[in-house]
């Protein structure tokens, strides 16, 4: 789904979406403000790229992030759930990877992770993306939207508190890609 096509079914939904991006540097954000009439369902962004305003305005535990660093799908998971609150929004959605040139938090160039959280639940999804860092960010746009459109047909097929079982404490759904 393009960016413009996401941003008319979340118009059409009455749904509200907020971005918390670390390797992405406000693209996600970008893409979808890029399309007319977005001011009605963008609430904003947090570019949250040093770990430490992860935890201090994204709320990521900081004990978390001290065990498994920034590259991690519990990172994603709470990025989104947390820009979700910061920013009132029904739709979180939020990057983390390793963009390169260098590995990171013992995660090799391309990992990436993605999250999205809505009131039917939070999930997450890993991706290994081949190619330079120019490539890795774009390619981890693209998984974002696909990511937050699949999350707005969600919530248009089974309403705004059911999805995958409504709202728990238990962990992120993840699926893995492959290169």
């Amino acid at each position: 789904m393009s960016a413009a096509d996401l941003v008319g079914a979340l118009t059409a939904r009455g749904l509200t979406v907020a971005t918390a991006e670390s390797l992405t540097g406000g693209l996600v954000c970008a893409a979808l403000t890029d399309v007319p009439g977005a001011s009605a369902v963008v609430r904003g962004g947090v570019v949250s790229y040093a770990t430490d305003v992860k935890a201090a305005v994204l709320g990521v535990d900081a004990a978390l992030l001290g065990r498994v660093g920034a590259v991690d799908a519990r990172v994603a998971a709470a990025m989104a759930e947390g820009v979700r609150r910061v920013l009132g929004a029904e739709v979180g959605v939020s990057t983390t990877g390793v963009a390169g040139p260098d590995p990171a938090d013992g995660q090799p160039v391309g990992t990436v992770f993605v999250g999205v959280s809505s009131p039917a639940g939070t999930r997450t999804e890993r991706h290994l993306f081949s190619g330079g860092r120019d490539t890795v960010r774009r390619e981890s746009v693209r998984a974002a939207l696909d990511l937050l459109a699949a999350e707005v047909e969600n919530l248009r097929d089974t309403g705004r508190e059911a999805g995958y079982g409504g709202p728990t404490d238990d962990p992120p759904t993840t699926r893995e890609e492959a290169p």
